[in-house]
């Protein structure tokens, strides 16, 4: 018995000091909400002219010149097989750092920033909104609000980092 409570004072211990702020960067795809860590985004910019890059895959959209680098331009509709739609004055690009490489992802909207405490982020379950679950960190519960945490580093495979890649050199 003793020995038990001994492993529960440790759970708990553990628990409360897991229990710190994580800021996510909200963004909408259609009527969910996603987010991503913070400090994965460098910056969030409206859509500008893309050049289409020849036998790129359908996911990208092409690239872009921000402030004198190329960076390819993905579209996460596309990517995560939604539903195509037009962009509107809502839709943005948030540049973002994929395994030290910088690509802009289009997004509906942006939402907002957010700062949520890690104990009401829970792991994910086999598959959420049609997505893989390897992509997906866990789902945030804000209020009323389900907020889907996205691992940015695994979104592409390995084969589609190096087409993206190849498309910068």
């Amino acid at each position: 018995m003793e020995t038990e409570n001994k492993k529960n004072a440790v759970s708990a211990e553990e628990h409360s000091s897991s229990d710190e702020i994580v800021q996510l960067v909200t963004f909408r795809l259609g009527n969910e909400e996603f987010a991503l860590d913070i400090l994965k985004v460098q910056e969030i910019n409206r859509v500008v002219e893309i050049t289409k890059v020849p036998k790129a895959p359908d996911f990208v959209e092409g690239v872009i010149n921000l402030r004198g680098r190329v960076i390819p331009i993905v579209d996460i509709r596309k990517k995560f097989h939604l539903n195509i739609k037009e962009a509107t004055k809502e839709t943005r690009v948030i540049v973002v750092n994929i395994m030290n490489k910088t690509i802009g992802l289009i997004v509906d909207s942006v939402s907002e920033v957010l700062r949520i405490n890690s104990s009401t982020i829970q792991p994910p379950p086999p598959l959420i909104a049609g997505l893989d679950s390897d992509y997906i960190k866990g789902v945030g519960k804000l209020d009323e609000r389900l907020i889907i945490l996205l691992d940015i580093d695994k979104i592409f495979t390995t084969g589609e980092h190096k087409l993206i890649e190849g498309m910068i050199k």
